[in-house]
């Protein structure tokens, strides 16, 4: 990265505090401007100033993270807003993404995964989307995909999350990944999250079996315009991926 970036670390938890940012600083060219329990004063500071990112906790001392959250949209902020809690309610994943949260990362955090996932976050990099020379910024694609998987019925917390959001970015870019699935796009994925190909595959797999077993195939349809899928129905992972994929870009040529 060129530049230096501004980090906030808004976190109840000193200790685990004290180890983000250390491994931030090593990873990265951050400035560490401020590091705080407190919500309070997380809401100042996100007044006065606005961050490259923040990595906040949803249980802070005085204000939730949720005030947070709020201030930073009402400000019109650009920031980048990565959530690190031990609240796994679907409730609090939802109301979090719906917000406009790019990550929803459950304790006990993972350093060397905060830092890729703050990496992905800040690099300057535009999509290039197939059969034409429409762009989309990284931000713009991961929020369609994520009102996607809020509609779906798709949980945040789930690892199969993450990696469909990786495989619907790769099958926009190069659409012929989705015929070689085993051989390139599983593997591109477990390359990436440091994990192995079969792992991926059993957790996309998992990932869409959640929201066809919470009933919301309406919710699905409605997506692409028709009736694709009954009850009783469900896709492959290669189909779902590929149907995503050539939704988004549809809507973006």
């Amino acid at each position: 990265m060129e530049k230096n970036f501004n980090l906030l670390i808004a976190n109840d938890n000193e200790e685990e505090s004290k180890l983000i940012c250390e491994k931030l600083t090593k990873d990265n060219d951050f400035y560490v401007i401020e590091n705080t329990r407190s919500g309070k004063d997380a809401i100042n500071f996100v007044k006065d100033k606005e961050y490259d990112i923040v990595i906040l906790d949803l249980v802070l001392e005085g204000s939730d993270g949720f005030e947070v959250i709020e201030t930073i949209k009402n400000a019109g902020y650009k920031t980048k807003i990565i959530v690190i809690t031990s609240l796994c309610s679907e409730t609090f994943i939802n109301k979090a993404i719906s917000m406009g949260v790019d990550y929803y990362i459950l304790k006990p955090v993972s350093t060397d995964v905060l830092s890729k996932r703050v990496k992905d976050l800040l690099a300057p990099t535009k999509l290039k989307v197939a059969g034409g020379a429409s762009m989309l910024t990284g931000r713009e694609v991961e929020e369609r995909i994520t009102n996607i998987f809020i509609t779906v019925g798709i949980p945040a917390h789930i690892k199969g999350y993450q990696f469909l959001r990786e495989a619907i970015k790769l099958a926009m870019e190069d659409p012929d990944i989705i015929n070689s699935i085993t051989k390139k796009l599983y593997p591109s994925i477990a390359e990436k999250f440091d994990t192995s190909a079969s792992k991926v595959e059993r957790a996309i797999r998992h990932a869409i079996e959640v929201a066809w077993n919470r009933g919301k195939i309406e919710n699905i349809n409605s997506i692409f315009g028709l009736t694709i899928y009954a009850n009783n129905e469900k896709p492959t992972n290669g189909e779902f991926i590929a149907l995503v994929a050539d939704k988004m870009l549809l809507d973006v040529n």
